[in-house]
Parts: C-alpha cells; sequence; structure tokens
C-alpha cells in the first residue's frame, strides 16, 4: 500500500503539464455574444473572441471588439485572459455586413482605427481591426477616425458609456423606460 501511494505521488509529480490551446474558434450561427447574449452572425461589424485559462475551447464571443478590449482591462475577470483574437476587416471578403468566421488576428498585433464614423454590432463606436496598416489607413481615409496599435487605444476609446443621443431632443424613449422601471418598483412594494 505504501509503495503504491508512493509511486502515485511520483507520477503525479512527473506529470508534464499541457499547454491550453488558444487557436481561434471559427465563427458559427451558435456564437452568443457575453454581454449581449445575443448571434453574433445577426449584427454587422468585426467581432472579438477571447480565451481564458482554465477554459479550452470555449472563448468568450464579443459582438464588438470594442467590448472584448473593454473586457480586457476591467478587473471583473476571473480568470486569466490567453489570447484575444478579432476580424481581420481587411481580409479578403471581409465586409461590415458579414466580417468573416475564419479570418482571425492577433488583438495584440492588430492596427485599430479608433474614433470612425461607422458602429458595431451593438450600435457603439468600433475599434477596427486590420492586420496590415496600409488597409487601416485607407479605411481611416474613407470613414475618418486615427490609425493606432492596441497599446495606444484610449481606455475612453473602449470603457466609456455611449451617450444615447436624440437629435430631435426628445426623451420619450428615457420617460417611457423611467416610467416603466417606476411601475415595476411599486408593483414589487405593493
Amino acid at each position: 500500500m505504501k509503495r503504491a501511494l508512493i509511486l502515485m505521488l511520483m507520477l503525479v509529480a512527473c506529470r508534464e503539464e499541457v499547454a491550453q490551446a488558444v487557436d481561434p474558434v471559427r465563427l458559427t450561427d451558435e456564437a452568443i455574444g457575453h454581454y449581449c447574449q445575443m448571434n453574433l452572425t445577426e449584427h454587422p461589424g468585426p467581432k472579438a473572441q477571447v480565451h481564458l485559462d482554465g477554459l479550452p475551447g470555449a472563448p468568450l464571443f464579443f459582438s464588438q471588439v470594442r467590448d472584448a478590449i473593454a473586457y480586457s482591462r476591467l478587473p471583473e475577470q476571473s480568470h486569466t485572459i490567453l489570447a484575444i483574437w478579432v476580424n481581420d476587416m481587411g481580409a479578403a471578403g471581409a465586409t461590415w455586413e458579414e466580417p468573416g468566421a475564419a479570418n482571425w488576428i492577433d488583438a495584440r498585433t492588430a492596427y485599430y482605427v479608433v474614433g470612425s464614423t461607422r458602429e458595431g454590432g451593438m450600435g457603439a463606436p468600433e475599434l477596427v481591426p486590420f492586420s496590415d496598416a496600409s488597409f487601416a489607413r485607407a479605411f481611416a481615409d474613407q470613414h475618418g477616425g486615427a490609425v493606432m496599435d492596441l497599446s495606444k487605444v484610449p481606455d475612453s476609446a473602449v470603457i466609456a458609456p455611449v451617450a444615447d443621443v436624440d437629435p430631435a431632443g426628445d426623451s420619450t424613449d428615457d420617460d417611457d423606460f423611467k416610467g416603466r422601471l417606476r411601475a415595476l418598483s411599486q408593483r414589487n412594494e405593493g
């Protein structure tokens, strides 16, 4: 018995650690956004996936690149981030409506257009990633914005709230929301 226990401890001690694969996962119709819980393929613009330590083969998908970068910068994550992949919007066949299912590039090496006129899949300003800086510059020339690498993207471009501006100054949506919230609160109190 003692011998078997020693042998078992030796085997455990000699066990070779296997690195977790962090290869990008092909985007399918089953991919659901981490924050929005909506199907990613139903939304335009580039997408992202974040691979976490201890969760092999099951990345978190994001319907906007902006959201994945925000996620990586916030302290709430419970797992170490091993990789972030983003759509290469300069890849052959990539369009705003269909950014691609397999054209993933490492978020750390991408060139981003920040501050363009294009909105991402959830209607917020988007970080538009490219593997080639010249494609990023051409996009910025057409849609505005500045080209920068990930380390230069300011937190305000990914973490700041997005203002819901109504050009007509009509606040009926806001008033409607507040009214429904008030009614729900009163119902729960009574």
